[in-house]
């Protein structure tokens, strides 16, 4: 390589701080999200790191600093989390321009598609444990719960969501969304960038429409995270899952700056394909939510009234 000139279709990424920072952004936004939802979680961490008199002295000194910032310990971490995204996100789309050979793109294809199995891993543990309590509500390995709920799913004393009130319009938003984001990726195939524009700005504007009313229903919501396992179990799936469509709102959004730019071509437009398949695994992801949680999981239980 004395003249310059690459001798092989493969990327050699340049060294990069954004894995780095990315994964203290990350910890931070677990750790902040830990501590808002269980505030005394970071007593314990202090008494299993120190002795009891310094574990109780740190607690107390930092116990009025937890409660002035309550949720908002989780903003540097969410700070950090978007500063990478913008980063990482401008260092790919130039790479994209010049490294993205046929060989550079099979292989990110694959990369793309073992994410989003790691997902779905992770979205079974969320099932898993819905499943569990509401599948055993006698269990009686669980005496305690048992007591608690009342040996009954969903546990005694609380009202659900309708599923056939704001869940249902967010599932006709979400089918929507899958056939826009179609629309815009076969308008890049036949070079079409208008219709492509078209499709993606519908897809955004669909998918902050799902995010605003996901988020007026846990405004309105008639339990609290830490009501009871129901309400648990509903919020880490049900909240994951709108964190992913945040995410792929964002990345769609990226999309639409990039073809508005005329950047996706009909044999080059990994990066829309990319964002397309994370919608679509969103899509599919939320039918499951709406069946099983929303739908089946409400059982005979009370509706709650707006």
């Amino acid at each position: 390589m004395a003249d310059g000139a690459q001798k092989h279709p493969y990327h050699l990424v340049d060294p990069s701080p954004w894995p780095a920072l990315g994964a203290i952004g990350a910890f931070l936004l677990a750790f902040g999200a830990a501590i808002g939802m269980h505030p005394d979680l970071f007593k314990e961490i202090l008494s299993e790191l120190f002795r009891p008199d310094t574990a109780k002295a740190l607690a107390a000194s930092f116990e009025g600093f937890f409660k002035a910032v309550s949720w908002w310990i989780v903003a540097p971490g969410f700070l950090i989390v978007f500063a990478v995204m913008y980063w990482w996100w401008s260092d790919v789309v130039v790479e994209s321009r010049k490294y993205h050979t046929a060989v550079v793109q099979l292989g990110l294809r694959y990369g793309m598609i073992l994410f989003i199995a790691s997902e779905v891993l992770f979205f079974a543990a969320f099932f898993w444990a819905f499943f569990d309590a509401s599948l055993y509500p006698n269990s009686p390995e669980m005496p305690i719960r048992t007591e608690a709920d009342g040996g009954i799913w969903p546990p005694k004393g609380v009202h659900v969501i309708a599923p056939f009130d704001l869940p249902f319009m967010n599932t006709l938003i979400l089918l929507l969304s899958g056939t826009t984001v179609t629309w815009a990726h076969h308008a890049i195939l036949e070079g079409n960038k208008r219709d492509a524009v078209r499709g993606l700005l519908l897809t955004v504007l669909l998918g902050v429409c799902f995010t605003s009313i996901q988020a007026y229903e846990y405004i309105h919501a008639p339990f609290k995270f830490d009501t009871n396992i129901y309400s648990s179990t509903f919020f880490m799936a049900t909240g994951f899952h709108g964190f992913h469509v945040f995410v792929g709102t964002t990345f769609l959004l990226v999309c639409l700056f990039r073809a508005m730019a005329g950047q996706f071509k009909p044999n080059q437009h990994f990066g829309f394909e990319a964002a397309a398949w994370y919608w679509h695994f969103v899509d599919v992801v939320w039918l499951f939510l709406f069946f099983c949680i929303y739908w089946w999981g409400s059982g005979n239980a009370p509706i709650a009234l707006h």
